[in-house]
């Protein structure tokens, strides 16, 4: 499947045509129309086997903890992708093993986000993990995408609890029934909206994924 930018508009199959921000330089109203959201689930494996967006755009990926994102990312992501999984495992590195890790989790998010920043300010496409409750993350992305006149796009995994908790058990890495809890009711709200054709502010698209269509890509192309 390829998102193409091409207008100032956005749309998707039953949804009324939504304004997007306008941005300086950007083409005239007159263009065609974009798709808003586009649901690959339920597919079986079927779906697309890479996504390709309009070099300079920047995507942010979310879902559950446990969903598969760092997977997702890892696999197909060509190199272009920014997880804060792979700051945590630099610095578990260097760090005694007795040392819990909240203890210096302060110091993993701090350098994930000098990270990104550097990578942002660099100009090139990135594809970000989002653990679905940091909204504000979202926000710095669309305003960089805004600054740089390209767009943001949300590739949004769809997975039950459940599934969430096994990949969560697979990885040796579980999070406390609290903040489970927080990140269900970012990521449900997340997925309500995009089933309405709502998409974050500052997004010019979402894509739906459930499990089996996330297996399916191999990669996440600009170009």
């Amino acid at each position: 499947m390829t998102v193409q930018r091409t207008g100032a508009y956005a749309t998707t199959a039953g949804v009324p045509a939504q304004p997007m921000p306008s941005v300086p330089g950007r083409a005239a109203a007159t263009a065609p129309a974009l798709p808003v959201v586009r649901d690959l689930r339920a597919r079986g494996g079927r779906g697309p086997r890479a996504l390709t967006f309009p070099e300079g755009d920047l995507v942010v990926v979310s879902g559950l903890p446990g969903s598969g994102k760092s997977t997702l990312i890892a696999r197909t992501a060509q190199g272009r992708g920014i997880d804060s999984q792979d700051a945590r495992e630099r610095w578990e590195r260097r760090m005694p093993g007795f040392l819990p890790y909240a203890v210096y989790r302060p110091l993993v998010r701090l350098a994930h986000y000098a990270g990104l920043r550097r990578a942002l300010r660099s100009g090139e496409s990135v594809v970000v993990h989002d653990c679905g409750t940091q909204a504000w993350v979202r926000r710095w992305l669309a305003r960089e995408a805004a600054r740089r006149r390209t767009a943001l796009h949300l590739v949004l995994l769809d997975v039950t609890p459940g599934t969430a908790r096994q990949g969560q058990r697979e990885r040796g890495r579980g999070v406390s029934g609290y903040a489970f809890a927080r990140h269900r009711g970012a990521v449900g709200r997340l997925v309500r909206d995009a089933e309405r054709g709502v998409v974050p502010r500052g997004c010019a698209s979402a894509i739906l994924l459930d499990r089996s269509a996330a297996s399916a890509l191999t990669r996440v192309a600009f170009g």
